[in-house]
């Protein structure tokens, strides 16, 4: 236990210390441990297995993953993740750990461990990924009966918005309560929240983050889910990551702007010296269209993910490329050569961050160290093109599992569990009888 993590815990007179990982859906993990005894044990002690949880508490058959006895993992804190939970009644800190076997290594069914291997990637060519990930979430009225739709929450005027509010400052003042408490919370948890926004849904939000490293901008999404549906709490509504919450709104993703810096010069590698794009910039564009398709999986990990993914509802459906073109999957923003970067907008904002990340790093990655070329920018609309990305969870999990260039960068082992989890997820979500099958159905066929 480092000296500067004591004196952390000693200052803010913390009682309890929240000690989290994250599994593969996404989902915090962990203990809650009293200060003392996280401070004499200095690690935490979990299965193995915790890694493999469906979204609905499910596990599918560990012993290929674990082993047969069901071992335990050592989960080591990391200090840069240290913070203080900002709604708790009492001192309470966070922090999120690291996965490791008890020889030292990486446990590789950890999304985080996954990340990891894909910067060290970047790190022994000499690169650095810069991200900025931009996260829109809904707010809605509070429920408790999952079979009934969810609704726009009643805001300060009283009244649910009609119609669609892109970018309005009142429809967002009409959550002044809300926003104003959950940035206090954002500065006070350190998530480096930079911009909000109104977005096209009824009650849909915007935030974006200041950009910095995978890793750290990974944990800050991590950590952001967890206030918004805290500070929702707290004003009588919920705030929901949903891929598409309602049927006749817009689907809510998280947009991930990336570029790569050479660390030895903090130079933009996706630009020449004279300002001109350069080839590794292409290359990474076309490691995204060719590889994209096989990694939607982890861009679109539910099976509701892939009802936001339809046509003219605002979301990519295709894996084309053009300049300042949202109708693509990659957006390559206007911008100076020094912050030349390319927006992957296929992700939704239902992903395990730590794993989107990933997904998408490798994917660049390939088409860099394999001097792919990419296809020309699409000048127009592309909504026409809707039948290059995975229909439904069930072909995303093929595609994935036959991919041998992603199974080899973020682990044979890791993707393999994975498409497990995700299967076993499909076949329970299969055999649920839906209103719209009794409705239509029952009395007529």
């Amino acid at each position: 236990m480092s000296q500067a993590m004591k004196d952390f815990l000693r200052e803010r007179n913390i009682h309890e210390v929240e000690c989290v990982i994250a599994d593969m859906t996404g989902i915090a993990r962990g203990k809650i441990l009293p200060k003392d005894l996280f401070l004499s044990e200095g690690e935490m002690r979990l299965p193995k297995s915790v890694l493999l949880n469906t979204v609905n508490g499910e596990q599918p058959n560990n012993l290929p993953y674990t082993g047969a006895t069901d071992p335990d993992m050592i989960c080591v804190p990391d200090l840069a993740t240290l913070r203080q939970v900002p709604w708790a009644a009492e001192n309470v800190a966070l922090v999120i750990h690291d996965c490791q076997n008890f020889d030292g290594t990486p446990v590789g069914l950890s999304p985080r461990a996954v990340l990891r291997k894909v910067l060290k990637l970047y790190a022994d060519r000499g690169w650095q990924p810069v991200v900025a990930p931009e996260m829109e979430f809904y707010l809605v009225a509070r429920s408790s009966n999952p079979h009934e739709p969810l609704t726009p929450p009643l805001g300060r005027s009283g009244k649910t918005e009609s119609g669609r509010q892109s970018y309005s400052i009142d429809a967002v003042n009409d959550f002044d309560p809300f926003f104003l408490e959950l940035s206090t919370f954002c500065k006070q948890h350190q998530l480096g929240v930079e911009t909000l926004i109104h977005e096209a849904g009824a009650g849909q939000m915007e935030i974006n983050f200041t950009h910095g490293d995978a890793l750290e901008l990974a944990d800050r999404v991590f950590l952001f889910k967890r206030a918004v549906r805290e500070t929702a709490l707290r004003h009588g509504i919920f705030g929901t990551f949903m891929a598409k919450p309602m049927e006749t709104e817009p689907g809510s993703a998280m947009h991930i702007h990336q570029s790569i810096l050479d660390k030895a010069t903090g130079t933009n590698i996706f630009s020449e010296k004279n300002g001109e794009p350069s080839a590794l910039f292409f290359n990474y564009i076309a490691g995204l269209e060719h590889y994209t398709a096989a990694a939607t999986l982890l861009f679109a990990p539910h099976v509701n993910s892939y009802r936001r993914l339809s046509r003219f509802m605002s979301a990519p459906t295709n894996v084309h490329w053009g300049y300042d073109n949202r109708t693509c999957g990659f957006r390559i923003p206007n911008s100076t050569p020094t912050n030349r970067r390319v927006e992957n907008r296929v992700p939704g904002v239902d992903v395990n961050p730590y794993l989107a990340m990933a997904a998408t790093l490798a994917c660049g990655y390939l088409g860099m160290v394999n001097g792919l070329t990419p296809s020309e920018p699409t000048e127009g609309s592309a909504e026409h093109v809707h039948d290059q990305l995975p229909r439904n969870l069930e072909d995303a999990i093929l595609r994935l599992r036959e991919c041998e260039p992603l199974g080899e960068i973020l682990g044979e082992l890791f993707v393999q569990a994975f498409c497990e989890v995700k299967e076993l997820e499909f076949a329970t979500y299969s055999r649920v009888i839906s209103s719209w099958e009794r409705e239509h159905l029952m009395l007529l066929v």
